[in-house]
């Protein structure tokens, strides 16, 4: 039996495919990795200069832009270069690194979507109370033990996956290195990481799904009472947009990690992981640049003021 610490490398299988659709792949990833870090960037721009989006949601914006950009870049880079070799190696301490910040950015995104949940409770369901529980401190506070959580929960997992043996080849069937790719090459250990993967999706998955959709019950109850229909339009409308993200954030992570169909192929688990690793971070901006006036109204000032230089 070989440890997995006397590996050197790992050999990143990638997409077998026809040529064509390897390069029509690797020119989309290239352009949706270029958008993502333009869109990312520019709310992150937009949220730091614009006084008017200096408030918790646009806060939480931000910080969601920040984890999508560290998503993306660790997994893109280096699936281009498996896309263009057909394959391609990556050593021992890459993939764990990959791992980890993968596994961080991800459990981040669902306490920080959770966080972004309760914010909309709030200033919906308890207006009155709003600014004196959302402070500037506290949302600090809120966004920090997120990135904790995060950090946490990742070094746990690759903690695990660093305990598991192998004693076959070193070859992941994947584009990158997740965590139910090196458990299947693994030879003992894998169902102690399996047991692990279900007890962490209490606290990573579970709970905050429970409080998010708690909250948007809640929500859609005040939205319904509301009595003038520009009211009923005006809240619904600040919560669309993250309701969207949270559904297609948490759609592809459940069904490939908690809930993965018995006839699941490997092409179908890695097109999914290619919607939450590569898509979600591309179309989140999206959503909430376009659905949102005011981001629109601070992008059209500063268009203005660079204009008028």
């Amino acid at each position: 039996e070989k440890n997995l610490t006397e590996f050197t490398e790992f050999y990143l299988v990638g997409f077998q495919s026809s040529k064509l659709f390897i390069i029509f792949l690797f020119c989309f990833t290239l352009v949706i990795y270029f958008g993502t870090i333009c869109g990312n960037l520019l709310i992150i721009v937009l949220v730091s200069t614009s006084r008017s989006l200096h408030t918790p949601m646009y806060f939480f914006i931000s910080q969601l832009s920040v984890t999508d950009i560290l998503l993306t870049t660790n997994i893109v880079p280096n699936m281009l270069h498996v896309l263009l070799h057909n394959g391609g190696a990556i050593t021992f301490a890459g993939c764990m690194t990959q791992l980890y910040f993968f596994c961080a950015s991800e459990t981040f995104e669902c306490f920080l979507l959770t966080v972004m949940s309760y914010d909309r409770y709030l200033a919906i369901c308890d207006p009155l109370r709003y600014t004196s529980i959302m402070t500037n401190t506290n949302c600090v506070k809120l966004g920090s033990a997120s990135w904790l959580f995060g950090f946490f929960c990742a070094f746990l997992d690759t903690l695990t996956i660093l305990m598991l043996t192998f004693c076959g080849p070193n070859t992941i069937d994947h584009f990158f290195c997740d965590i139910v790719p090196l458990i299947e090459i693994a030879c003992s250990g894998s169902d102690t990481v399996r047991l692990e993967i279900y007890i962490l999706s209490l606290p990573v998955l579970f709970i905050p799904i429970t409080i998010i959709v708690i909250s948007y019950i809640n929500i859609i109850v005040t939205i319904i009472r509301l009595h003038s229909g520009m009211s009923r339009q005006k809240a619904f409308s600040t919560c669309s947009s993250h309701l969207i993200v949270v559904s297609i954030f948490y759609f592809t992570p459940l069904s490939v990690y908690v809930f993965p169909t018995g006839g699941q192929t490997l092409n179908i688990s890695k097109i999914l992981s290619l919607l939450y690793t590569v898509f979600t971070p591309f179309i989140n901006p999206i959503i909430y640049s376009l659905r949102n006036r005011d981001i629109a109204q601070s992008l059209q000032d500063i268009i203005t003021k660079i204009w008028n230089l």
